[in-house]
């Protein structure tokens, strides 16, 4: 038996319920990147929400995915009434100083109530949708629905086709693309109430083929 099997405790996700399953994923799949998701109804007020179960899965085609979850009553929440009304939304990515604003938007308000006129964040209208963008987040991702996946009672997954792409100009360089991930200071999620910040970063690279064989320690 390896010996490092006796270091871990093993959890069978059948014998748990769904909170308890939440809790273990949410405090082990870490960090988690944060949607700030903004979508129009269609009687056309705005409406903003962060999730964090949400990350980027291809680039061709540029595919983003979004886990939303539904009330208890198995009705819509408002993004993704909006979604499967209008086919629009869009991604903002959250950096450290959006992080109070975000969770005003994450607070249950009733319809009626306007998150982002709440959290005093000024928006725009968007370019390639009609989603509005924040102006203050470091990117936001405009985003067509691609589909969605019900996967259970408590979730949908929505997938979604982004078709512009804006970043804040001291963030990326738009000759070579690259983008300045320090300037972005984007936040992730972690288990609880926590979050962690991105500034702390380090390389590693992964060796070819020809540079393992040629650095590797010789056995014995």
């Amino acid at each position: 038996m390896d010996q490092l099997a006796d270091t871990h405790t093993h959890f069978d996700f059948a014998a748990l319920d769904a909170r308890q399953r939440y809790k273990l994923l949410i405090g082990t799949v870490i960090p988690r990147p944060i949607a700030l998701i903004t979508t129009l109804g269609l009687d056309g007020k705005a409406n903003a929400g962060p999730f964090s179960f949400f990350n980027v899965l291809t680039h061709d085609p540029a595919i983003v995915a979004i886990g939303v979850e539904n009330y208890s009553d198995m009705s819509f929440k408002d993004t993704a009434r909006n979604i499967r009304e209008t086919g629009e939304f869009t991604v903002h990515i959250v950096d450290q100083a959006l992080a109070a604003q975000m969770e005003i938007c994450a607070i249950k308000f009733g319809p009626e109530i306007d998150e982002l006129a709440e959290a005093g964040l000024a928006t725009t209208p968007g370019q390639m949708v009609r989603s509005p963008r924040i102006l203050a987040a470091p990117a936001a991702l405009e985003c067509r629905r691609y589909m969605t996946l019900e996967v259970g009672k408590a979730r949908e997954i929505i997938l979604g086709e982004v078709v512009g792409l804006y970043v804040r100009s001291d963030a990326v360089d738009p000759t070579n693309l690259h983008i300045d991930q320090h300037a972005m200071d984007a936040i992730g999620r972690l288990g609880g109430h926590s979050y962690t910040r991105t500034q702390d970063q380090f390389e590693v690279k992964t060796p070819s083929v020809a540079e393992w064989e040629n650095g590797k320690p010789e056995a014995g």
